[in-house]
């Protein structure tokens, strides 16, 4: 099945990949540049109760802080969001070069340590990450599972006809095709939450590879981004590759059918992101992964996606409106923001957060200070 591009979030995601596509592929970003899709100091400018805030990371997330700026600055919130991955953008918030980040996978024990104070992290929406193809003839639905799609990223399996696709595929005519893998060569959230899958559903992979932002892959082609993995996937016939669900509709991507944990091969609709949501465990730092749920009807590669800012602010060099701005900016994620996502008309392809866990994520910006003092 291909998919019918909606205008209203056409607009933004094709924001978002020219963002990706001029944004740093550097391990920091640039100082006080100020202008879209660009990184720089905490201690940016802000005059008249307006502030500027800078950040960086999850590419994942790009379309939807792309939407959201376009509100904000009619709030007086200048948002410049550089989409250069999760671990570029954690990096930059250690050095406080940025003044919020945009990760996709919980922070470690390790991100912490690095950071110049405690930090919160909220998560703010959820995205399939979808197992896109480019084979002429076949539409979306082709059925994998963990264990086939680790052996083709492994390198074992190398034609669409391989037997191990076809007993899974009884009665559809695959082409001998040879497969083309395509991966991220970045620091990227979402090749932590595609092997995170892999590692959790075939011990081969995760005994051998392992599950990480980086990992070193067996077989395949790298490239930089949702969006580099997007058009590589899209310019070779027979590629296979994992690209989160907005640059998928907005490629016109064909994409599988993945088994999830109760046994179902599920496509990566909004209501299957949704549900991913369903029953996981909320640590009290909201830590979640909706990786692999458990829930009946999930799309089992779900990725939660979370934008990470410093508890105080201005104790990590930010200015009084610039943590005014963040706070700001963290309010309307939290709650008109979210009814931006939903896939539906005049929304972007992501899953909103359930009132749950959106309670706790307004509990925990209440504790967010500026030199000790509450935020107004």
């Amino acid at each position: 099945m291909r998919h019918r591009r909606i205008p209203a979030i056409g607009l933004a995601i094709a924001a978002a990949l020219l963002l990706a596509a001029c944004g740093s592929s550097s391990s920091s970003t640039t100082k006080g540049s100020g202008s879209a899709g660009s990184s720089g100091s905490s201690g940016a400018s802000s005059s008249g109760g307006k502030s500027t805030l800078n950040g960086a990371g999850s590419t994942l997330a790009a379309p939807i802080y792309t939407q959201w700026a376009s509100t904000l600055s009619g709030q007086g919130v200048t948002l410049n969001y550089n989409p250069v991955g999760s671990g570029t953008g954690i990096a930059d918030l250690q050095t406080a070069t940025v003044d919020f980040a945009g990760s996709d996978p919980a922070l470690k024990a390790s991100d912490k340590t690095k950071m110049k104070g405690a930090v919160l992290q909220f998560p703010v929406a959820f995205g399939a990450i979808t197992v896109s193809y480019n084979l002429s003839g076949i539409k979306s639905g082709i059925k994998l599972d963990g264990p086939t799609v680790a052996k083709i990223y492994m390198g074992q399996i190398k034609t669409w006809n391989d037997p191990a696709i076809k007993s899974l595929n009884p009665g559809m005519s695959l082409p001998s095709t040879s497969i083309t893998v395509v991966h991220r060569s970045d620091s990227s959230g979402t090749t932590a939450g595609f092997t995170k899958f892999l590692a959790d559903t075939d011990p081969a992979w995760k005994a051998s590879i392992g599950s990480d932002k980086e990992v070193k892959w067996p077989t395949g082609t790298g490239a930089a981004k949702n969006s580099g993995v997007a058009a590589a996937v899209k310019q070779t016939a027979g590629a296979i590759g994992y690209v989160e669900q907005a640059y998928a509709i907005e490629n016109n991507f064909t994409y599988a059918a993945v088994k999830n944990a109760s046994g179902q091969y599920v496509l990566p609709t909004i209501q299957n992101t949704s549900a991913a949501a369903n029953g996981i465990k909320i640590p009290p730092d909201l830590g979640i992964s909706t990786i692999n749920s458990p829930a009946s009807g999930a799309y089992p590669i779900v990725s939660q996606t979370f934008l990470v800012a410093y508890k105080d602010p201005c104790k990590a060099g930010a200015s009084s409106a610039v943590a005014g701005g963040i706070k700001k900016f963290l309010t309307y994620a939290l709650g008109p923001g979210q009814q931006t996502l939903g896939g539906g008309s005049n929304q972007l392809p992501y899953a909103p957060l359930p009132s749950s866990l959106a309670d706790k994520n307004n509990t925990q910006l209440g504790t967010m200070t500026c030199n000790g003092s509450a935020i107004s």
